[in-house]
């Protein structure tokens, strides 16, 4: 089946409007770098959602999901696949008692900034994260010693083939470092309940200010990245074994790592996603060749 009778059998569920041809990555990326994909899809609903996945799992087309675009980059090749998105529809946020109930669409920002405001604390480290509920329990986002495992209790998946909708705990998800077992069954976070403890504002608000602080510091957050560019390895801490091998600051076109801190990668200005990727591959040889240790991105790489 070829792409128009796709986004045929797609307008017949959704809204042409949520149907996008040959979509810039760049703009749906926090690297602001990558190419096309041949179509976006905009869910509106839940339910549109399932729908969208019962569609695409009878293609023989490829597709993923996309969040904020904070941890994906797409080769400047483009990805030839559908690129369903959750979108505004998904950013619903909702204080529940002592639980938050987050859109899978929902920022991080946003969920900890109404949990703060609702007194509720837990969820502060996740407030610099740059990412959407639904990536964040995909990849068990953490900083700061805090990680989505500890304070979630309960997300809603929907599997890959749009056929079945349940909730799964933490344990069920098999939350481990920056993965899931949702990397494995490629199903899908619709939602997530986060429950947290009563606490003082103030304290909470304050909390949240420290990091803020602390962040914007040390990490150059007034440049497009994808956050930490690698995993951290056993052992050892991703940056400074940049750092040690002598390569802060290293430029490869319009990638660059930063002078603040060797473990985010950022885009200086004009980087093509092959700059991004050429620098990786330098700083993943060069550390293997001083240290014996082999960098593994935890930005996901996809396209051609």
């Amino acid at each position: 089946m070829g792409l128009k009778e796709i986004k045929d059998l797609l307008i017949s569920k959704i809204d042409e409007e949520y149907i996008i041809e040959n979509v810039p990555m760049a703009e749906h990326s926090s690297f602001k770098a990558g190419g096309n994909a041949d179509l976006m899809v905009l869910p509106q609903s839940i339910d549109q959602l399932k729908e969208v996945l019962q569609i695409l799992a009878g293609c023989d087309y490829p597709y993923m999901i996309l969040g904020n675009g904070s941890n994906i980059l797409v080769r400047d090749g483009g990805y030839r696949g559908i690129m369903v998105k959750m979108g505004s529809a998904f950013d619903d946020v909702q204080v529940d008692g002592n639980r938050v109930v987050c859109g899978a669409g929902a920022l991080l920002s946003v969920a900890a900034k109404t949990a703060a405001a609702a007194g509720l604390a837990g969820l502060e480290f996740a407030s610099g994260i740059p990412g959407s509920i639904g990536g964040a329990v995909f990849m068990n986002a953490g900083a700061y010693d805090g990680e989505m495992k500890f304070v979630l209790e309960k997300a809603r998946v929907i599997s890959k083939d749009g056929s079945a909708d349940r909730y799964m705990t933490p344990d069920e998800l098999d939350m481990g470092y920056r993965h899931t077992v949702l990397h494995e069954t490629g199903d899908i976070v619709a939602e997530a309940v986060f429950k947290l403890e009563a606490g003082n504002i103030d304290e909470i608000k304050a909390k949240i200010a420290d990091l803020t602080q602390r962040r914007n510091s040390k990490q150059p957050v007034s440049f497009p990245s994808a956050g930490s560019f690698f995993k951290r390895p056993t052992g050892y801490f991703a940056g400074k074994l940049v750092q040690d091998a002598g390569l802060k600051g290293l430029t490869v076109g319009g990638a660059q790592v930063s002078e603040l801190h060797s473990g985010f990668v950022i885009n200086i200005g004009g980087a093509t996603a092959t700059d991004i990727l050429q620098l990786m591959e330098i700083l993943q040889q060069t550390v293997m060749d001083k240290f014996g240790v082999m960098l593994e991105p935890e930005v996901r790489i996809i396209g051609e």
